[in-house]
């Protein structure tokens, strides 16, 4: 075993390092040459089901709110180190890239120990506190946007890795099939809504408002609404004038702004990113509660270069009119599809996982 990856907590960590174990595979190394760290939460299901063996690591995050469980952390991450240091000894493990979440810390010291070249990647526009302390002694360090490099040392901007379809997306290739995928006419412009993999209930809202005054035949509406909303949805999208596809996650996402000719959307990283690439003109919302205002945060790039408008969400009133703006008006979105594309970094998952390869190799 040569290979070490970990990602923890959310999709928003877990999918950019599936993206560059694919692109290790895609490069030649075998599967059984990569292990993924992580915890019991959505890594523990989906890192498996994508084919890679995975350790399950015993250790929680730090919480922000003052507690005593924050004083248990440090023996946690010695206890969970030795232990990863253990198994990674016993598959001789040469690389190490960390992608962020409470796993990193302590298999970025277990790599370490073994000798191994650790790397981290940060997928966000303000560094999450896992990858600052990783990035003090790291061999190097990836970000997908700019911003952050103020933050880690030796940071290189790579953007965030996203899986192959994304990568490679061609619109007018994949437009055909995505509009049978939701059985959309082709005959009007498509709204496509997405809030993360939890759904974000202010959108869900927000859509249903501009489903409500939109005048039938005017628009269609494709609906990520996350798995905690999407039985609400169904009945209200269901009685509604306008086409309205409701589901509660998309694993094709190429599907999805393949479709979409506007996009209203939070601002995750790899939302931002996959804008970006896909040349998707979008409003977005950033959560207003999210660590440090992260959200804002990602967006200011494709904002500065014009492929995006964000809208506070104490201004969030103002959605409904500037998505009925941009969904009439065709030589804009072009524009924002032209400007949004010219910031897109498709290539992360192959730059870093050449990275690994050339450590290894050399």
């Amino acid at each position: 075993m040569t290979f070490a990856l970990a990602a923890a907590g959310t999709g928003g960590h877990v999918y950019p390092a599936l993206a560059v174990a694919d692109a290790l595979v895609a490069a030649g190394v075998s599967r059984n040459d990569i292990v993924f760290f992580g915890g019991d939460r959505m890594e523990s299901r989906t890192v498996p089901a994508a084919g890679y063996d995975f350790y399950g690591v015993d250790i929680k995050g730090l919480r922000r709110s003052l507690t005593t469980d924050n004083l248990k952390l440090p023996a946690m991450v010695r206890r969970a180190a030795r232990e990863i240091e253990t198994e990674m000894r016993e598959r001789k493990v040469r690389a190490v890239a960390v992608f962020g979440g409470y796993v990193s810390v302590p298999v970025a010291l277990a790599g370490r120990r073994v000798g191994a070249e650790v790397y981290l990647h940060e997928q966000n526009a303000i560094p999450g506190l896992a990858n600052r302390m990783v990035a003090v002694r790291a061999t190097g360090s990836y970000v997908a946007f700019p911003d952050a490099r103020r933050k880690l040392r030796k940071a290189r901007v790579v953007g965030n890795p996203l899986r192959a379809p994304l990568a490679a997306f061609e619109r007018q290739a994949l437009h055909p099939a995505a509009l049978e995928r939701y059985d959309l006419p082709a005959d009007r412009p498509v709204l496509g809504v997405i809030g993360g993999s939890l759904g974000a209930k202010l959108l869900n809202e927000v859509t249903m408002r501009i489903a409500a005054d939109a005048d039938p035949g005017s628009l269609a509406i494709v609906h990520l609404t996350g798995t905690a909303h999407v039985e609400e949805i169904i009945p209200v999208a269901a009685r509604s004038a306008v086409i309205w596809r409701p589901r509660a996650f998309e694993e094709s996402m190429e599907y999805f702004y393949a479709a979409s000719d506007v996009v209203l959307s939070r601002s995750g990283a790899l939302t931002i990113s996959e804008l970006a690439v896909t040349g998707t003109p979008a409003v977005a919302v950033p959560y207003a509660a999210g660590t440090g205002g992260h959200q804002g945060a990602n967006a200011r790039q494709l904002e500065r270069a014009g492929g995006i408008v964000v809208i506070e969400e104490e201004d969030v009133n103002r959605v409904p009119v500037e998505l009925q703006q941009l969904l009439m008006d065709d030589s804009r979105r072009a524009a924002m599809a032209r400007d949004a594309y010219a910031v897109g970094i498709a290539d992360a998952a192959e730059t870093i996982a050449r990275d690994l390869i050339e450590v290894v190799d050399g």
